[in-house]
Order: C-alpha cells, then structure tokens, then sequence
C-alpha cells in the first residue's frame, strides 16, 4: 500500500547530507523503536521541555541545561515519560562531546540518542523531516488518485462489483472480503488468505453487526487476524459488509475503502429493487400454487423444486436476507427453491429432500417456521394450511413440523384465540370460588381427570381424604352447572381445562 518511506527516526538517520548518527546501541533499544511514524522534530535547552512538547516527536538539544543543577536521569525519564522518541545532542556546540550521564540516562529509559554533528543546523533536521513528510503526503495523495481510478475501471468490467472489491484488496496489500446480508462471503482477494473456519466465524460476526443496524467500521480480532469491517448501505437498509485485514487505515486509504462502499451500495441497491420486482411476481405466482395448479408458475420461471415437496412459513422473517442465503445454496449445491411474501408470512417452497435446510435457515435467522408433510403440487394448498398451523405452534424461534403438531394433541390444534376465551369464560366460577381462598376446586379436578375419575389414587396424589375429593367434586359440578357422572360432561371439562390459560 505504501510507495514512500515512512518519515521515522530511522529514514532521518539515513540522510547522508545531515550527517546524523546513533549514538546508542540498536540491541539494547525497545523494538521497532527508531521505526515509529515521527510527527516532528523541535529543538529545546529548557531544564523541562515537557510542557511544550507533544508525543511521537524527537528532540534537539545542545546540553546547555546541564550546566545548572539538572539530573540528567530526571530530564531523560520525563522525555519517555512524555512520549518521545529520540534524542539528538549537538556536539561542539556549547560542549565537546556527549556527557556519559546523558548516554547511560538514555541506555536505561529505552531513548533513542543520537549526535547532530556541529556543521548540522537543528534547522536543517527539521526541515528535513517536514521535507519528508510532505513528500508522504504527496505520494499519498497520488497513490489514492491512481487507486480510485483502477477501481472505477475494475467496476466497469463483467461482475463489477466483485472486480472492484478484489482490485480495492490488491492495493491496499491486505485480505478483502463482501458479505451479504446472510452472512454469506460472496467475494474474496486473495481467495485463500484467511482459513475457511475464521471465514465462518466472521460471517456470524456480520449477521449480528447487520442485525443491529450498526453503520460504523468496527474492529475486532479472530484466531490471529484482525478485521476492520464497513457495512453497505444506509441505515435500515443495510446490505452487507466489506472486511479488510487490517487494523488501521491512513486518510487516503479510507477515502478509498469509501468509495467503494458507495459503489458497492448503489449497486446492492439497483440489485435489491430487482429483487423486490421479482418477489413481488412470485407473490402473484403464489396464487397459482395455492389453487393447486403450478402450470403458470412453471412457465413464467422456468420451474420449480422436484416433488414432493415440503411448504414452510415463517413469520417475522426479513425476506431480502434469505432470499440471497437460498439463492447462494442453489449456487454452490444446485438446491431449487420458490419463496414468495404474503400476508401470513413468508412462503418458501422446497424439495422433501432438503427438508433440512428449514432448520438451518430458523437457526441461522432466529425465526419461527412452520413446515408441512410432503406434499405434491396439486395438494399445494393442504401443504401451505399445514405451515400454518405448524407456525402457529410454534412459541419460540426454530422450525415446527406438522407431524409433531398432530401427534401431540387434536386440541393443541383446536386450542384458538376463541377457544380459550370460551373455555375460560366457562371455568370463571370455578377460579373465582378458588381465589377466594377456599379449597382449590380446578387443581383437584385435574388431578381427578388424570385418574381416569378415580377417586381413590386421585385423593392419595392430592394428599386428602377421598370423600375430601368427592364433595370438591360434587362442589365444582354444581358450580360450573355440569353433571360430572357421565363421560360426554367429563370429556368437555377436560377440553375446557386443556384449552383454558392456567
């Protein structure tokens, strides 16, 4: 990424004409010392120069302070103290030679020194330097000049986008990756840089940064590589993430990684308003299916997933996102789909085979879906009822078939809105005799249900006396007006306790 040398101590050491040289030993300075971006260099005999300098700079002094009652071990440890990073002595200035003192100081606080000899003027040092940091900023300048036009030519070639984020990689020297909004690596330069398990993990980072509407480059750190990662994309509307291997970017660098992200939003969007058009066609094509014909769906997009197959609804589930997670399965497998919005969700049509890929799909979204038996094209709409209700069971996120739904109970699939408020308006008596505080009337009526009607291992679950139990018993019938001697009355207040809130 770099075309010049970084203005360093090190890059002012080598300037033959200023004739500098270190004076300690490199092996005994911390690492990469002498290699740390130098702001400036400022020259100062005060006993404490401190208040009047900032960090990463170097300083130049002629030692005249030493003549006073100044600890040479003080005034080197307050310079490290304050952050910079190198010492330059004027030699034959106002003394011959480097004091010890000032050698030894420098040697145990980790501080660069090195000798301005007398025919370099501290002027020429810092001239020098600002010489060359100039000369950065004007190799910087045209490096982001001649990069923004490479990349506006890579956009123009076929799948521009991906050209454009391989070529942004290439100049910056560094790993780049785009994630869309499933979390699914679509473009990589170099492709094999970074291990497909630390590739995984930061798709998991991307779902939960998009998921949370988070606009800002963020940081962060996986096995040994560092990314720094930009979202594309407005907020709300957020498309995916370009990740660099990088954990800090220079102006000129960021300026680039920002057109590119305006490139790559523009072209996301152009692509996200075909996406909606043709969503918007599959919702009419729902239609179709659910008339039990697939003949026009079959003509208009050229086909559709071998039966039999399986319908799943979901709900709450963001249609854009998992459209591109399908659409990047039926790049690298070959698995066919149909996905459609409608008002009672979202409506994905898939063969029975790939029956698994609906529980990846709630894991990796976080959504309830419900899923059908498999079906063929001509009981389409016995399939999309089945989802449905399959959906309607299901409380938390995850996928629910609805063969474990009817196998569990015909009254979990009666158990609607109505119902319960039927059947707890009809237990009312029973709950308002039992807040009362007096005997709890509906818990012995369960427990007595339980047992077949049998009074005897009822009473012993209860821990009361079994003509206990029978005159709650009796005392619940005449509350509730039911004659609970005969089985149809029994079997309606089971329904009634099954399908009530507790």
């Amino acid at each position: 990424m770099a075309v010049t040398e970084e203005p360093t101590l090190r890059a002012l050491l080598r300037r033959r004409d200023l004739g500098l040289s270190l004076v300690s030993r490199e092996d005994q300075l911390p690492a990469s010392s002498l290699d740390r971006p130098l702001r400036w260099v400022h020259s100062s005999d005060l006993a404490d120069p401190t208040p009047f300098l900032s960090e990463d700079l170097a300083l130049l002094t002629t030692g005249t302070q030493f003549d006073e009652a100044v600890d040479i071990d003080t005034y080197v440890g307050r310079l490290a103290d304050r952050g910079v990073l190198g010492l330059g002595f004027g030699s034959e200035v106002h003394r011959a030679g480097i004091p010890e003192e000032l050698v030894a100081a420098c040697a145990a606080n980790g501080m660069p020194l090195f000798e301005v000899p007398y025919r370099t003027p501290f002027i020429a040092v810092a001239r020098a330097h600002s010489e060359a940091i100039a000369a950065q900023a004007y190799a910087r300048r045209s490096w982001a000049l001649d990069t923004q036009r490479a990349l506006a030519l890579a956009a123009l070639r076929p799948r521009g986008l991906d050209a454009t984020v391989a070529e942004l990689g290439r100049r910056l020297d560094v790993w780049a990756g785009m994630f869309d909004a499933a979390g699914a690596l679509l473009v990589s330069h170099p492709r094999d840089a970074v291990e497909r398990h630390a590739l995984d993990d930061l798709g998991e980072r991307v779902i939960e940064i998009l998921t949370r509407g988070l606009e800002a480059g963020q940081s962060l750190t996986l096995d040994d590589h560092t990314f720094t990662l930009f979202t594309i994309g407005r907020g709300g509307h957020l498309r995916g993430v370009i990740a660099l291997e990088i954990d800090a970017l220079d102006p000129e660098a960021r300026s680039v990684v920002t057109s590119v992200i305006a490139m790559a939003g523009l072209a996301m969007e152009q692509s996200e308003q075909l996406a909606r058009s043709r969503r918007r066609l599959h919702t009419q094509l729902l239609e179709s299916l659910l008339a039990d014909d697939s003949t026009l769906t079959r003509r208009v997009i050229g086909g559709l997933p071998a039966a039999p197959v399986v319908v799943a609804v979901a709900s709450d589930a963001p249609a854009g996102p998992i459209t591109d997670w399908w659409e990047r399965h039926r790049a690298d497998h070959g698995t066919a789909f149909f996905l459609a919005e409608s008002d009672e969700g979202l409506t994905v049509c898939v063969s029975a085979v790939d029956d698994d890929l609906l529980d990846e799909l709630a894991h990796r979204f976080g959504i309830r879906i419900g899923v059908s038996e498999p079906e063929g094209y001509d009981a389409f709409s016995r399939a999309h009822a089945q989802a449905l209700t399959a959906l309607r069971q299901r409380s938390g996120a995850g996928a629910e078939r609805y063969a474990d739904t009817v196998g569990s109970s015909i009254l979990s699939a009666l158990a609607t809105d109505e119902a319960r408020l039927v059947a707890e308006s009809r237990l009312a008596p029973l709950r308002a005799h039992d807040l009362s505080g007096s005997a709890a009337l509906e818990q012995s009526l369960r427990c007595w249900l339980r047992n077949d009607a049998r009074a005897e291992p009822a009473a012993l679950e209860l821990g009361i006396h079994r003509h206990t139990l029978r005159a709650r018993i009796a005392q619940a019938g005449t509350l509730l007006g039911i004659d609970l001697s005969s089985f149809p009355a029994r079997a309606e207040l089971w329904a009634l306790l099954q399908t009530a809130r507790d």
